[in-house]
């Protein structure tokens, strides 16, 4: 079995959800079937973009 690849609009809508939710990451991530290092990794990711953009 391989990796799981998601676009950047489904990885974006993760991060929002848990910027804007109010709902705890394990439960994101169980709603989503991800990992919680994945999306704490897009999550990152994402902060860092804004960082370097900003």
């Amino acid at each position: 079995m391989g990796r799981k690849h998601y676009t950047e609009e489904f990885k974006r809508e993760a991060v929002r959800l848990v910027e804007v939710s109010g709902r705890p990451i394990p439960e994101i991530t169980a709603d989503l079937g991800l990992g919680r290092a994945t999306l704490n990794r897009w999550i990152k990711e994402f902060r860092d973009q804004v960082l370097l953009a900003g």
